[in-house]
């Protein structure tokens, strides 16, 4: 199960390391699906809905339903994320999170078997299912609100925090804005690992998404108690 020290007030799962792993593994999968995908970013939704709105205009309902699918599966993903949470919570056993991981390795295990070309569309599909329940699962850094899928709410929250630093000289502040900025840093690497290796590898790249989860959930069976409210 997921375990915190006793002398941190934080969970594991909000820890530094995780976040910059989950963030190297969001960057990836955006640079995964545009070179062998299609062309198209799996994570963040907001371009889908663009897309999603100016097909409606046109017309094109063919064109609008690929860019609804992907929009569904997200929400999807939200929903059977909080399910595990509420079923599994007070659980014994794995944590509600490592299962989570566990779901999205399986997942993208099963995606890197699926070759390229008119099958995209569907695993794109998966993969927005995926994002989801990664960025409903780990939502904060040592008590900051950030996200893994998407950098910029980062973006924002570092540069306040950063301004906040300058005009109070508070470290926290500082700190703060490093570990923002560091995420993104993390997501950039991910897309540029992601894009290397996605041209060398193929289709077969997203197996090394699932080799970087199952390091997230090692990480999280460290011995330790966990806390009443993960």
């Amino acid at each position: 199960m997921e375990k915190t020290k006793h002398s941190s007030p934080f969970q594991r799962s909000e820890s530094f390391p995780i976040g910059v792993l989950l963030a190297l593994i969001g960057g990836f999968l955006d640079a995964y699906t545009y070179f062998s995908r299609g062309g198209v970013f799996a994570n963040a939704q907001t371009g889908n809905m663009v897309l999603l709105g100016m097909k409606l205009a046109e017309g094109s309902w063919s064109q609008a339903a690929r860019y609804f699918l992907p929009i569904v599966a997200f929400a999807a993903g939200v929903l059977l994320t909080e399910l595990i949470q509420k079923k599994c919570k007070q659980s014994p056993g794995l944590h509600w999170r490592q299962r989570t991981v566990l779901i999205e390795g399986v997942i993208l295990l099963l995606v890197g078997f699926v070759p390229g070309g008119k099958s995209n569309p569907g695993v794109n599909v998966a993969i927005s299912f995926v994002c989801a329940m990664q960025v409903e699962s780990f939502r904060k850094i040592h008590g900051l609100t950030y996200a893994t899928t998407m950098c910029t709410g980062n973006l924002r929250s570092g540069t306040e925090n950063l301004f906040q630093y300058l005009k109070s000289g508070e470290k926290k502040r500082l700190w703060n804005s490093l570990k923002y900025y560091s995420i993104n840093g993390a997501f950039i690497a991910g897309a540029l690992i992601g894009g290397l290796l996605t041209k060398c590898l193929g289709e077969r790249a997203v197996w090394i998404v699932c080799l970087l989860l199952l390091v997230v959930f090692v990480f999280m069976c460290k011995v330790g108690k966990k806390t009443e409210n993960s």
